[in-house]
């Protein structure tokens, strides 16, 4: 424990601080399993669309606050609109034929 009473005053600051952002990075991984479960489902595409957008905007919230980094958060999405994509666009293809 610490003896200086900054230190004790970061400690409290830290443990606050970690709590919230645990809080951001678990909001953010649920929303991206909803998209991958919906597309796991074959869900409509636009039940899709909706959750990738609140995915979307759940890594850029978690992102600009410091929970992560913004280089993971890029990555993050990029690895998820992949997968959409993939999905979009076998979808398409099954229609066409």
């Amino acid at each position: 424990m610490p003896n200086i009473k900054s230190a004790k005053k970061r400690v409290k600051v830290s443990e606050r601080n970690r709590l919230i952002n645990k809080a951001y990075r678990t909001r953010m991984k649920n929303s991206i399993k909803k998209v991958l479960k919906a597309i796991e489902e074959n869900k409509p595409v636009d039940e899709i669309k909706v959750l990738l957008r609140e995915a979307q905007s759940f890594i850029d919230k978690a992102a600009k606050i410091g929970a992560i980094h913004k280089n993971e958060a890029s990555r993050r999405k990029s690895r998820l609109m992949d997968k959409v994509n993939k999905y979009l666009s076998k979808e398409n293809n099954s229609e066409v034929q």
